[in-house]
């Protein structure tokens, strides 16, 4: 998580919340999917239940992992995880500063629903339709 979201922090001005989360409480709660190729963690995802949604709460690929199509993986597992599910709509957030993620998730189908301030962070929140 360090070498994959460390690189935002400048352009951040502080830790993104993945860099602050636990993940071993979030493995205990079923809630990390793990990516592996060439026997090393290759990124990872992490899906939350919500009532009415599948919230995409972290996508991650390990900066010696990137341009392999790993995030794009990533990506349809937790959609294909979230109609599995019986859901039909997953939702996920980014820094507003980010703006390749935003590109990225709008060509992927996902659609801006609204942008919140929160705790020094500008988030945009994007929803798509399963």
């Amino acid at each position: 998580m360090d070498a994959a979201y460390g690189i935002h922090i400048p352009r951040m001005g502080r830790l993104p919340f993945p860099m602050q989360d636990d993940y071993a409480d979030l493995v205990a709660q079923g809630t990390v999917h793990v990516l592996e190729a060439d026997g090393a963690v290759a990124g990872l995802v992490v899906l939350v239940r919500e009532p009415d949604f599948m919230f995409l709460d972290n996508i991650a690929v390990a900066p010696t992992a990137q341009r392999r199509g790993f995030g794009h993986r990533l990506l349809a597992f937790a959609e294909a995880t979230a109609r599995a599910a019986g859901y039909e709509a997953i939702r996920l957030y980014t820094n507003e500063v980010l703006t390749e993620n935003i590109a990225l998730y709008d060509r992927a189908g996902y659609v801006e629903t609204h942008r919140v301030a929160r705790e020094g962070f500008h988030q945009v929140y994007m929803t798509k339709q399963l």
